[in-house]
This record gives C-alpha cells, sequence and structure tokens, in this order.
C-alpha cells in the first residue's frame, strides 16, 4: 500500500475556506504569538532550552511547556525568561483592526 503524502500548505488552504476552521485558527493567533516570541527570543540569544531553564532556575521541561503555546505564563515567569535570554519584555496593547485608533 502506498501513500500519497499531501502538502500542508495545500490542506491549510482548503481548511481556510472553512468559516469554523478561521474562527478557531484566529482565536489561536495569541498564544501562537507568545510561543513564537520566546522561541524567537531563545534563538536570538543562541541557547538551548536546558541553557534558559539552568538561567531561569528551573526545568528544561518548563521551558518546553512555555514554548508550546499550552501554558499561560504569568508576567513573573516571562520576565525571568526574558532576564535568561538576555531581552526585554514589553507588553503592549494593539487595536484588533490595523486601521482602527486606540483611544484612551
Amino acid at each position: 500500500m502506498t501513500r500519497k503524502y499531501i502538502p500542508v500548505e495545500e490542506v491549510a488552504k482548503e481548511w481556510m475556506k472553512d468559516p469554523k476552521f478561521v474562527a478557531a485558527y484566529d482565536a489561536l493567533e495569541e498564544e501562537f504569538a507568545l510561543a513564537s516570541a520566546l522561541i524567537k527570543a531563545r534563538a536570538a540569544a543562541d541557547m538551548t532550552q536546558d541553557e534558559v531553564a539552568a538561567a531561569m532556575g528551573t526545568t528544561q521541561a518548563v521551558v518546553a511547556r512555555l514554548e508550546s503555546g499550552r501554558t499561560r505564563p504569568s508576567t513573573r515567569t516571562l520576565r525571568r525568561f526574558a532576564a535568561a535570554t538576555h531581552t526585554k519584555l514589553r507588553i503592549s496593547f494593539e487595536p484588533e483592526k490595523p486601521d482602527q485608533p486606540i483611544s484612551y
């Protein structure tokens, strides 16, 4: 039996036609954005998860969970991660629509 492999990009195009999928995908954007930022910070620091964990005083498994996007870390944890990767934590609020100004 041979298997046909379909490129993920091709499948994703089909999935993005489904409004329910798009809504679920968009709902996860913030979680994935944080996970992506953590991974990029560690990569820019040229550190392994073990090295970041040691600098944070925790375990590699904790760093892996942070980078998975499945946990909601506290700002204290994010500050420790930033210090370990020699970065600065910044939290901002952005308009939901790019062309919408924020009024305070």
